[in-house]
């Protein structure tokens, strides 16, 4: 069993900060194909030198709501090695995803001081992502929550630990939640869209050395 869990940087938006992230030890980098997000990123522009990126690292498409065209074509060929989608109105093609035969992840934002129920019984996907709510936005709010909202959940596949994460939290959230894997963008960026090489050392760093 790893020890620690899995690192995705999101949200990369350059070649440069693509292997800053990779030398920094991530596991995984997030490409945000929405285009009203902050991180959008043009695929006409970046498809080369996303392919050239170390076979070993995992490339995750990152979209809302996209059409089942969309999402199957992120899905074709060898650019990306998984989907991630953010929102609700995809639910509905959650199946036919799943039978492109790689890893689905459903982002699911969670609310704090709100009384909701999360049904995962529907997703057959992959894993789980539980992300920070700010209203309006689908997901890279920088904003955390309550970690121990996610005790009263039942969770059957790999979960993945987003929202409001930082070099400084992030070995606490490792303690309290034991995520399969850490995503995070906003707390390792100068600007959005533009990653902090040294906060991204520093972030991996400490998910490195375990929790607390």
């Amino acid at each position: 069993m790893r020890a620690n869990p899995y690192v995705k940087i999101c949200g990369v938006t350059n070649p440069e900060d693509a292997i800053a992230a990779i030398e920094a030890g991530a596991d995984a980098l997030g490409f945000n194909l929405f285009p009203d997000s902050k991180r959008f990123l043009a695929l006409g522009s970046a498809r080369d030198w996303i392919s050239a990126l170390p076979a070993q690292i995992a490339r995750v498409a990152v979209g809302v709501n996209p059409g089942l065209g969309e999402a199957e074509g992120w899905l074709a060929g060898d650019l990306f090695h998984a989907l991630q989608l953010h929102g609700q109105g995809w639910y509905g093609l959650t199946e036919r995803l799943v039978a492109t035969g790689k890893p689905l992840i459903a982002a699911m934002q969670v609310r704090t001081n709100s009384p909701q129920a999360i049904d995962l019984d529907w997703f057959h996907g992959f894993a789980i992502m539980f992300d920070g709510y700010r209203d309006g936005d689908f997901g890279g709010t920088g904003e955390t929550f309550p970690w121990t909202e996610l005790e009263r959940i039942k969770i059957d596949k790999p979960l993945i630990l987003a929202g409001g994460l930082r070099p400084e939290n992030v070995r606490t959230a490792i303690k309290m939640v034991k995520p399969y894997a850490v995503d995070v963008a906003t707390g390792v960026e100068s600007h959005p869209g533009k990653k902090d090489h040294a906060k991204m050392s520093d972030f991996i760093a400490a998910v490195r050395e375990g929790a607390p």
